[in-house]
């Protein structure tokens, strides 16, 4: 496969196109961001760390029939991904109250949601991601009923897998964002999914093990997501 132009660079992670139409190459980099962009910093080994664990996340939802964009590592920092039109929605689901939802109702953090919320954010870095609903998101073409109510239920899937994936790891998924485009008119999950996009606390101790670590100023990001990895048998060397 060979690697051409860079398409598109975000805030931690580049994509390019390669000689097949059909295939891009995501390259995960040590950049981390927060508060849009407000909050830089490089941080050691992070590319490798969220290459890998995207990989062994993506592939733990595709045994489970969940259609993802992924096909393959290509290096430690590289993986190789199907070409998707992309939905800018972002499917929010919350198992634990944290992050905007304690801002925005002024419930306590780490209260348990049952049912667990589902959420949709605009994908749109420069207005901050704003909270939308489902007319908005026909009214503007985003998506039609038929595609928002797959992305829904595999949004739903997602969780279930993951939730009894880290469960068994002694980890609470507290929530997490999700990402999904067309491929050949399917509804594929896309993007990534890495401690990055996701909240993650020790069972026992509330710890966070996740990128409010960075957000926060906790310190030991990526010893953390190291850790989250090893509990799930994710391979890093």
């Amino acid at each position: 496969m060979e690697k051409r132009n860079e398409l598109y660079r975000g805030k931690a992670k580049s994509v390019f196109t390669t000689d097949d139409p059909d295939r891009l190459i995501l390259l995960f980099r040590n950049d981390t961001s927060a508060f849009d962009g407000k909050k830089i910093e490089q941080l050691e080994r992070k590319g490798m760390v969220n290459n890998r664990f995207n990989a062994f996340i993506m592939q733990k939802l595709e045994e489970a029939g969940v259609p993802t964009q992924f096909d393959r590592l290509i290096s430690d920092t590289e993986c190789l991904v199907k070409k998707l039109d992309m939905i800018p929605v972002e499917c929010v689901v919350r198992n634990f109250a944290a992050g905007s939802l304690v801002k925005r109702l002024g419930v306590e953090e780490g209260m348990a949601l049952t049912p667990p919320t589902f959420e949709l954010f605009l994908k749109d870095d420069a207005k901050g991601d704003p909270f939308i609903n489902a007319s908005h998101v026909f009214a503007f073409g985003w998506a039609t009923p038929e595609q928002l109510a797959r992305m829904e239920e595999l949004t739903r899937k997602v969780n279930e897998v993951l939730n009894k994936l880290f469960d068994d790891a002694g980890l609470l998924l507290v929530d997490f964002k999700l990402e999904f485009g067309l491929f050949h008119g399917e509804i594929v999950l896309g993007d990534e999914f890495s401690p990055d996009g996701c909240r993650l606390w020790d069972k026992e101790t509330r710890k966070k093990m996740d990128k409010d670590r960075f957000r926060q100023g906790l310190g030991g990001v990526i010893e953390a997501y190291e850790e989250v990895a090893q509990r799930l048998g994710v391979p890093l060397a």
